[in-house]
């Protein structure tokens, strides 16, 4: 009957109910493809993900924003599970990529919030650690290796030791959280997880990605690291990689031994770890002079943006349907 459905404003209200902190990762994902296809030099493509990763980070900041101020027991809630960490990392991530179009103060504006928001959302998220959790427990070392990355790629951009410093600090302390993560990771996810397992690989690969992003920031002005330092920051970051092609082998055989293509929200945190998988060994090329994974670092990338492709067509399937029914009502 007319006048009997659901309001638009009730049906808007539904949808931010539904919308989990995890969906952050869509921001993560589309990011992380706009730096790998800056890298690789598709610029169009690249610019064409930035519009869209901005555009997804603009819903996730109001929806942070609206949770606050008008669901305070939901938003204090969700802000201690492992998902709340892809506001600090998903801010980082488009920072990295303006700081790469030369956009420095907005990448600076990016840091000092990711930045603001970490240690708060950090405490939280530790405080509901348990054994036997999903794979999103790793972005605990996600989100702190994001702001590594994005403070190295500032320090080599402007030539700001105290930056440097205070991002080899955080990046170790990324791999510490990363230990203690693994082991309150429930490696039956692996078999049996519905996307985000994935992130078990994708924190070293950011990981690798902040160590080759520090071994660049040592080169590129101030006296950042001794010899002995550079030695083993160089030695850590190609271990984090092969490491992290580990798991990427594993999860890859995983997934084909028992394949999961249901769409799932947390699929998108399976895209950001290939997307980051393939940007880490593009970056570690450069950094380390390795030019012959420039070639493996390419093919990972557009096995990223095929997935990419296949999660947001499931999404658009997913909303669409969830109209449908609603309309139905």
């Amino acid at each position: 009957m007319p006048g009997t459905g659901p309001s638009p404003r009730s049906l808007l209200g539904a949808r931010w109910a539904r919308r989990p902190p995890a969906a952050g990762a869509a921001v993560l994902a589309t990011g992380i493809l706009s730096v790998g296809l800056d890298t690789t030099g598709y610029a169009v493509l690249s610019a064409v993900a930035l519009v869209a990763a901005c555009a997804a980070w603009l819903g996730l900041a109001a929806d942070f924003v609206v949770r606050l101020l008008w669901d305070r027991l939901r938003w204090v809630a969700e802000a201690g599970t492992p998902g709340a960490l892809t506001a600090v990392a998903a801010t980082t991530v488009l920072g990295i990529r303006f700081s790469a179009l030369g956009w420095q103060p907005l990448a600076w504006a990016l840091l000092a919030l990711a930045a603001l928001l970490w240690p708060g959302l950090l405490v939280l998220v530790l405080r509901h650690w348990r054994l036997r959790m999903p794979g999103t427990v790793f972005l605990a070392c996600v989100a702190t290796q994001g702001l590594v990355v994005l403070g190295a790629t500032l320090a080599a951009a402007e030539a700001t030791a105290w930056l440097g410093h205070t991002s080899m600090v955080l990046f170790w302390l990324g791999l510490v959280l990363y230990t203690l993560a693994l082991t309150r990771f429930d490696l039956r996810e692996v078999t049996c997880g519905a996307g985000d397992h994935w992130v078990a690989g994708g924190a070293l690969g950011i990981s690798a990605l902040a160590g080759s992003k520090l071994v660049l920031a040592g080169g590129s002005g101030p006296y950042l690291w001794s010899g002995d330092d550079s030695h083993v920051l160089r030695a850590v970051t190609v271990a984090l990689l092969v490491l992290d092609l580990g798991w990427y082998a594993v999860l890859l055989v995983a997934e084909l031994s028992r394949p999961r293509p249901r769409y799932d929200v947390r699929r998108w945190a399976t895209v950001f770890p290939l997307g980051m998988t393939a940007v880490a060994t593009l970056s570690v090329a450069d950094a380390l002079d390795v030019p012959w994974l420039r070639t493996p670092g390419e093919v990972l990338l557009w096995i990223a943006v095929a997935a990419w492709l296949a999660v947001a067509a499931g999404a658009a399937s997913g909303a669409y349907g969830q109209g449908g029914a609603a309309e139905r009502r």
